[in-house]
């Protein structure tokens, strides 16, 4: 079919608005490959894009969506063929190119990985973005020298997608898990994938005044940026390390060099957007391999495109747990 259902973003006088709309194949932009989209998920640089953030997006009208994952309907090269099942994460996806939060997306080959042997299409939303983040954010500590008997590794923003991923994947390899949050009614939630400590907010920015903490955490991972990261870098023992991949609380860090010299610790930078096919494709299967996570659905929340609008204002307001799963199929 040449029409397709998407959420539209245009910008209007008073400012953003969003409905579902009837959009022609011909109006996405080029691209080698032409996808039938099945699934995708929520994201909090999604819900961004939704809102007008021009950090995220700056042309209006957008279909935001920055994973997706489907069916190739129409190829213009020799490495995908009509019927391969694929997936698409970053890059420009849902930024400034039409993403997956309509039924059709027009990608160039050189965003595409091929779906892992071992996982469906909808289990590979469930992980999406921030499953690839967390993945990459644990495979980077473990190079540098984490493992099971490096100490208790802390997660924060547990409750959201890279968080939630993060701590399921840690615990099934064998980590003991902290995990921080703001929402006290989740904890039985973490407990369920693997958090063996629960922080609150609070707890985590203790100190935040002293230049050092107690040596706690054999490794971290930060997904909230800005007291919280620093605090989780002033507690790491000796050697040890924390992955950064967020700011949902603040992209600014009150720094000091005295962990680094005096502990020999060190603060990892983890992107996922603008990273290497080859890399994706090399966390990819891992996902679908060796660290396939059991029972993925306990991390799911499933949604549809009609669903979306509440639910881009929930994650906006900090009340998304886990990952919202959005079937476009129908």
């Amino acid at each position: 079919m040449s029409s397709f259902r998407a959420l539209l973003v245009e910008k209007t006088t008073s400012g953003f608005n969003r409905q579902l709309v009837e959009r022609e194949v011909d109006e996405l932009p080029e691209g080698d490959v032409l996808i039938d989209v099945r699934y995708s998920s929520l994201n909090y640089k999604d819900a961004l894009s939704a809102t007008g953030n021009p950090g995220v997006t700056r042309n209006f009208p957008h279909t935001p969506g920055i994973d997706a994952a489907g069916v190739v309907l129409e190829s213009a090269v020799g490495e995908f063929a009509t019927g391969d099942e694929v997936l698409v994460t970053g890059f420009d996806l849902g930024m400034n190119t039409c993403g997956g939060f309509g039924q059709r997306v027009r990608v160039p080959a050189g965003w595409i990985v091929p779906l892992p042997a071992g996982l469906t299409l909808r289990e590979s939303m469930v992980l999406g973005t921030a499953g690839l983040t967390a993945a990459l954010c644990v495979d980077k500590l473990e190079s540098v020298g984490m493992n099971i008997d490096s100490g208790p590794v802390l997660v924060t923003g547990a409750t959201g997608g890279v968080g939630s991923v993060a701590v399921k994947l840690l615990a099934q390899l064998g980590y003991e898990v902290a995990a921080v949050t703001g929402k006290a009614d989740q904890h039985e939630f973490l407990k369920r994938l693997g958090a063996r400590r629960i922080l609150t907010r609070e707890e985590a920015r203790e100190g935040a005044e002293k230049p050092l903490l107690k040596e706690t955490w054999g490794g971290g991972i930060d997904t909230v940026g800005g007291e919280i990261l620093f605090n989780t870098v002033k507690g790491l023992r000796y050697g040890c390390s924390l992955a950064a991949c967020g700011l949902v609380d603040s992209p600014q860090i009150p720094a000091n060099v005295l962990p680094f010299i005096l502990r020999n610790v060190n603060l990892l930078g983890v992107d996922s957007v603008e990273l290497p096919l080859a890399r994706k494709i090399e966390i990819w299967e891992k996902l679908a391999g060796a660290w396939k996570l059991e029972d993925l659905s306990e991390l799911a929340e499933p949604l549809s495109l009609d669903d979306l609008d509440g639910a881009i204002d929930r994650i906006l307001e900090g009340r998304m747990v886990g990952r919202g799963v959005v079937d476009l199929s129908t």
